[in-house]
């Protein structure tokens, strides 16, 4: 009888140990179900549609609209903007226009900057995966868990993610676009420390090659006016694709020095843009970043054009031709070529001299053969412009001998005066190589001057000039062919276009110092 009420006791005992050990792995389970959760769209329905079928005709319609993949080798990264579809989907789509649909990724990590919080470091999601109308994207846990193990820069911050833009509005290009399934990592910055940003891009680095995609989710100026924004944005363009950080942080500086109104950010997401760039400017010789697209929202339907966001498309590969080496200024090469406008200028209006140039204080740059503009301002009106594109001279005499031509020999002016020397300003635009396109599409407004060539018959316009008249594309042709080149309105069309850039500096620029 003891035997059999011991048995029945050791029975409860098993039972009971069975019982409590089953719900322990269901409530493990179910907390580890908590914790794997869906996030959410938060902003379907606002930034783009909600309704999955007008959401995949919308996207149809804005890859039919973007540029087609011109970049060297095989794009690593892009940076694309994160607004309203209507406002940046065309740019938005040329960047993801310029990766391989047919590759298969092992992972896209999606990289932008926190709009909400702030916080040191980067919060990578781990608590689930990420759902759009299109369905939903697979978050690879394993690799978002395993950065976090070995950067502490890399945190946990889910209610940073939960209502974030900058990467939601990412995921329905690349559903659309990708033909082969992926793995996501969200990673969403809420630092503005560079030493921090380096931190992040050390550990992100390995994860920069072929069998990954990574997208920077940025927008670039806020709300200045349309001119101004073009400027700006072009010019933190051009540092973005110079590869380096130093050039980027400086450009960035530089434009909030120039206390240009309503100007709010150069970028939104510079930090994510820093990251990128710590990652990259060690492979200079493997590298290349190129500008495949500038617009802002002033260039929508509905845009108003005295308050703009900018956005712009760059990709960014590791194969075919290299980043070419960039012709740089100093701030002192500049200064100095400022001076020999000016001292021509007044010599030669005011004397009848020609002054010739000592160049044994200036740096070995303004030895280069290339070729300069130089423009006189009165009053923030044109009074001369006359430039040379292919010179067999260094660069310091070029800018001599335009000075005398934009202030004697502009046919649309009279000669200047010595009465007008105290009001003229100068500016000066050193140009990049020309190069001929097939396609008015490859034409950047603000950041490519056009040299129209037909026959005996030519015409240019520096870069600046569709910043200040804010025409579009084919207004920029037109009256460069018909009012430049002489050949017509439409003349453009059968005729030789070239594209170059220019350097541009005034002395302006230099008068607060």
């Amino acid at each position: 009888m003891k035997f059999l009420f011991k048995f029945v006791t050791n029975l409860n005992h098993m039972i009971r140990s069975v019982i409590f050990i089953m719900i322990l792995l269901l409530n493990l389970a179910g907390h580890a179900s908590a914790q794997v959760k869906t996030r959410p769209p938060a902003v379907a329905g606002s930034f783009y549609s909600a309704d999955p079928d007008i959401l995949r005709k919308d996207l149809e319609f804005l890859f039919s609209r973007a540029l087609p993949g011109s970049s060297p080798g095989q794009v690593l990264a892009i940076i694309a903007p994160h607004a309203g579809y209507p406002f940046s989907g065309e740019v938005a789509a040329s960047s993801y226009r310029q990766v391989d649909a047919t590759r298969s990724y092992k992972n896209v990590f999606v990289i932008g900057s926190s709009h909400r919080y702030a916080y040191e470091g980067a919060a990578i999601y781990q608590s689930g995966d990420f759902e759009t109308p299109l369905g939903v994207v697979s978050v690879n846990h394993d690799l978002a868990l395993e950065l976090a193990k070995q950067e502490p820069a890399f945190i946990k911050h889910d209610k940073a993610h939960r209502d974030e833009h900058s990467l939601e509005v990412q995921l329905p290009f690349l559903q659309y676009y990708l033909e082969k399934d992926f793995k996501l990592v969200p990673i969403l910055l809420g630092t503005q420390s560079p030493r921090t940003c380096q931190k992040i891009a050390r550990a992100l680095e390995p994860y920069l090659n072929e069998d990954n995609l990574f997208v920077i989710s940025a927008d670039f100026s806020h709300y200045p006016d349309y001119r101004s924004a073009t400027e700006v944005d072009i010019r933190t363009a051009k540092a973005i694709c110079s590869n380096s950080t130093v050039e980027f942080l400086s450009t960035i500086d530089e434009n909030e020095e120039k206390n240009i109104p309503n100007l709010a950010t150069s970028a939104c997401a510079w930090p994510a843009i820093l990251t990128l760039l710590y990652m990259t400017e060690q492979k200079t010789d493997d590298i290349s970043y190129k500008l495949v697209q500038y617009q802002n929202s002033g260039d929508s339907r509905h845009g108003d054009k005295s308050r703009v966001v900018g956005y712009c498309s760059i990709a960014v590969s590791n194969e075919g031709s290299k980043t070419e080496a960039r012709f740089m200024l100093s701030t002192e090469d500049k200064k100095d070529l400022l001076e020999i406008a000016r001292i021509t200028l007044d010599n030669y209006i005011g004397k009848g001299l020609i002054q010739p140039v000592n160049n044994d204080n200036y740096s070995s740059v303004l030895e280069t053969h290339t070729g300069a503009f130089v423009t006189l301002q009165k009053n923030g009106n044109l009074r001369g412009c006359i430039g040379r594109f292919q010179p067999d001279q260094p660069l310091y005499q070029v800018v001599r001998d335009m000075t005398i031509s934009a202030s004697t020999k502009d046919y649309r002016f009279k000669p200047v005066t010595p009465a007008e020397l105290e009001e003229i300003e100068l500016e000066i635009s050193v140009l990049t190589p020309l190069v001929r396109i097939q396609d008015a599409s490859e034409i950047l407004l603000g950041l490519h001057g056009i040299y129209i060539k037909k026959g005996p018959n030519s015409g240019t316009f520096l870069p600046q000039v569709a910043t200040q008249t804010g025409w579009t594309v084919e207004e920029f042709l037109g009256h460069c062919a018909r009012d430049k080149a002489q050949i017509g309105w439409n003349g453009w069309k059968d005729a030789e276009i070239y594209t170059y850039e220019a350097l541009i500096f005034s002395e302006h620029e230099f008068s607060k110092e």
